[in-house]
């Protein structure tokens, strides 16, 4: 019974190879790849404009944040005109202090450059020296620059803050 014809499934299947059988002709292939590539284009399309969406969406929200920090700020220098200009003033001054620091520092630059090429010693203590001086500088310039920017106004033209 182990060897019993009809539980053993065919090896080998039948295929209906008469010229009227289910084949594609020529026009109807390229009439199936036009439609797939229809279909696809259409997916694609579909993707873009949800990513169109998404896009606009965040422009949105990033807009709408920037317009809420510039209202906030720009109350802030209604409130404190006096704390604003000292800003604005403080700021000029420290970037003529940081225009001074960067020029010593390339000078520092141009006089070692083969030591700190060449040397991994040499760059790491010139980074140590600089780096968290001229990092803070910035950050503190940058700081007092955006809550000091303003229109100028005729009162502003005494530099020392005495109006």
């Amino acid at each position: 019974m182990a060897n019993d014809p009809q539980q053993i499934p065919p090896l080998f299947s039948q295929f209906d190879v008469a010229a009227n059988s289910a084949a594609e002709s020529p026009q109807n292939a390229v009439q199936q790849q036009h439609t797939e590539v229809v279909g696809l284009l259409q997916e694609l399309l579909a993707a873009q404009d949800r990513q169109n969406q998404l896009l606009e969406e965040l422009v949105t929200q990033m807009g709408a944040a920037q317009r809420q920090r510039a209202s906030e700020l720009g109350q802030w220098k209604q409130e404190n005109p006096m704390l604003a200009r000292n800003c604005r003033n403080a700021a000029e001054t420290l970037s003529e202090a940081q225009t001074e620091y960067l020029r010593r520092l390339s000078i520092e630059i141009n006089e070692n450059t083969e030591c700190l090429v060449d040397g991994d010693f040499m760059l790491n203590e010139f980074v140590d020296r600089y780096g968290p001086r001229l990092a803070h500088l910035n950050g503190v310039l940058q700081v007092l620059t955006q809550l000091g920017t303003g229109p100028k106004t005729t009162n502003d033209t005494d530099s020392n803050g005495a109006n």
